[in-house]
């Protein structure tokens, strides 16, 4: 699941979907954009409780319903739903690129029990066309799993108007508005070329806007 980071909307809608799937008895693990340096403070806060503010988060990432969420997630853990909080995101010091990190920490979590993470948007986009004046591509996380056969499914959440945070959608892959609004809100943050179809790329945007 892609994110606007900041955005209360987006971090309420994704623990609405975990919440709901922990509702039929079944195992979860969720993955989040925190240093995995941290994963010691967060398991300790899964397993005997103790202050969410203790973990280090970007500032980028960093707002209060994000560790609002992280402290729920831990309170219905203790509590006996099988969840299991992973902080994937690399550090700059391993000398490793943080996509190439974050996918290499998914694969090394992925079993029997299935697997939801909340990335930046740009994180979640499966296929993209660089341009070829670049002479070394990063690829993002979603990029790299697919590259090494794995399936996965994506769905950034997008914003029209950043103070709309009551009413989304779903557009899924094969509605024609859906490539218009990926081009303007996340191809053109990239060096790369606009997109015809969005086949390959994600499987749909969650879609939030004004009345």
């Amino acid at each position: 699941m892609g994110e606007t980071h900041r955005q209360p909307g987006s971090i309420q809608f994704f623990q609405s979907l975990i919440t709901k799937y922990l509702q039929q008895k079944r195992c979860l693990t969720v993955a989040l954009e925190i240093a995995s340096s941290q994963q010691f403070i967060i398991d300790k806060i899964m397993q005997s409780g103790g202050n969410v503010e203790d973990i280090q988060i970007a500032p980028m990432i960093d707002h209060p319903a994000y560790r609002a969420m992280i402290a729920d997630l831990a309170k219905i853990s203790r509590n006996g739903a099988c969840v299991k909080l992973i902080a994937i995101d690399g550090n700059i010091e391993s000398g490793v690129g943080r996509d190439e990190w974050m996918a290499k920490e998914i694969l090394q979590h992925v079993g029997l029990n299935p697997l939801i993470a909340l990335l930046g948007n740009l994180h979640a986009l499966k296929k993209i066309d660089w341009n070829k004046s670049i002479s070394k591509v990063s690829p993002f996380v979603a990029e790299i799993l697919v590259s090494q056969s794995h399936q996965i499914r994506t769905y950034p959440q997008i914003w029209i108007d950043k103070a709309c945070n009551i009413n989304y959608r779903l557009i899924t892959s094969d509605e024609a508005e859906i490539i218009e609004i990926i081009n303007k809100e996340l191809i053109s943050l990239l060096n790369a070329s606009e997109i015809k179809t969005v086949n390959n790329i994600v499987d749909g945007i969650i879609l939030w806007e004004c009345e």
